[in-house]
């Protein structure tokens, strides 16, 4: 094996190793470095700010981010909090649930959905997912409600809607609560209208390698209800209504200035980068087509911002030990449904039978996915799964 290093052209360079006289791309998952690279003045100006005015809890940048996040998923308002798990929980408790109480969500998803409605000691009830969208299928909810369900709660998995329309309609029916997760869909869109202002409430995470990403833990809870909202702002800052008051018992759940401040210089770029995302998913699409893989199911009423490029084959496994031996860097979202998780074993849920969703966790992949991603690697990536599907 040799290694041979290109000549610095100005963009990152890659180091190609070569096996057997054949050049081996490295290509990561996502990229973090480079995205940064291009906007580093604005972020170091950022981050400079806050810490030359020494206002790091709350404040004008945050309330300057929320103000512009909300104005970018066409919220009435948005409240900015530690986290995305810290989103949901906030926005269960808001809405009012209470121990004993059900919401009705998806298992293909990453833990944090079910948890926050377990840590209130809240029942999660899972349903199966539709097998082309991967998100939560609205003709299994109503047969899941009974007369303890408070929140229907889908997640916008990958950065495709679920369907909000139909989840609505059975929301306003049984006059439950319909809370979004949209962790991995800030900037999608379902029936032209954001995702993050359609559902009582929404719940977004700022995870350093989401769409928008801050630099460490960061979340938002967006809506239109300025009851709820007003809720969700006294909880996570400890049940707060004056500056020694407090009237509840909440959390210490407030979103970092230096956060706040790095995500609205992200904020600007949001749109590029989506565009960029769809392009490179369009791309994969067409080199793909005669893979044997199934690639990616877009809805035709929604815009998929491919926080996520997944596809599916029966060979996963292999599959990915190839693409390793490429030097491309792949995943796996979800390998174990939430209802298969070891802690949800222990709470009953062994006998929950979910046939889509646990076909899907054996065969699904993610591919490389970030905005400067670029053409030559997604093409060198989609040789690869061609030669290694077969």
């Amino acid at each position: 094996m040799s290694i041979s290093r290109p000549a610095a052209t100005g963009k990152d360079c890659e180091v190609n190793i070569r096996t057997k006289g054949v050049p081996v791309i490295q290509v990561p998952f996502v990229d973090l470095k480079a995205q940064y690279a291009g906007i580093k003045p604005e972020i170091d100006a950022a981050i400079q700010r806050v810490v030359d005015g020494a206002g790091f809890i709350l404040g004008e940048e945050v309330s300057n981010f929320e103000q512009a996040l909300a104005a970018t998923v066409g919220s009435r308002d948005a409240v900015g909090v530690s986290s995305g798990t810290g989103a949901l929980l906030l926005a269960l408790l808001a809405v009012g649930v209470k121990p004993g109480d059900e919401v009705i969500t998806t298992a293909h998803t990453f833990i944090a959905t079910a948890e926050a409605v377990s840590r209130i000691g809240a029942r999660p009830v899972f349903v199966d997912i539709d097998p082309r969208t991967y998100n939560i299928d609205p003709n299994q909810v109503e047969s899941a409600i009974t007369e303890r369900t408070k929140v229907i709660l889908p997640v916008h998995l990958y950065g495709q809607p679920a369907e909000l329309k139909p989840l609505r309609d059975i929301a306003n029916r049984h006059r439950l609560v319909l809370i979004e997760d949209a962790a991995q869909a800030i900037a999608a869109e379902y029936d032209g209208q954001r995702c993050g202002s359609i559902g009582d409430l929404a719940c977004f995470s700022f995870y350093p390698s989401k769409n928008l990403g801050a630099y460490g833990d960061a979340g938002a809870v967006t809506g239109n209800d300025e009851t709820l909202l007003a809720k969700v702002r006294k909880l996570r800052d400890h049940g707060r209504i004056s500056k020694y008051e407090h009237d509840e018992l909440g959390f210490g759940q407030r979103i970092d200035a230096i956060q706040a401040a790095i995500l609205g210089a992200k904020l600007p770029h949001l749109e590029a980068w989506t565009e960029a995302r769809r392009s490179h998913a369009r791309l994969y699409n067409e080199v793909l087509s005669g893979a044997d893989v199934e690639t990616p199911f877009e809805s035709r009423n929604v815009r998929h911002v491919y926080h996520l490029y997944v596809i599916r084959t029966a060979r996963r496994d292999a599959l990915l030990q190839h693409l390793k031996e490429k030097g491309i860097d792949a995943g796996i979202h979800y390998p174990i449904p939430v209802h298969r998780q070891p802690v949800y074993l222990k709470l009953g849920y062994g006998e929950v039978s979910l046939p889509a969703t646990e076909q899907a966790a054996g065969e699904i992949l993610s591919l490389p996915m970030y905005p400067e991603l670029r053409g030559e690697q997604i093409e060198y990536v989609a040789q690869a799964v061609s030669e290694g599907a077969h």
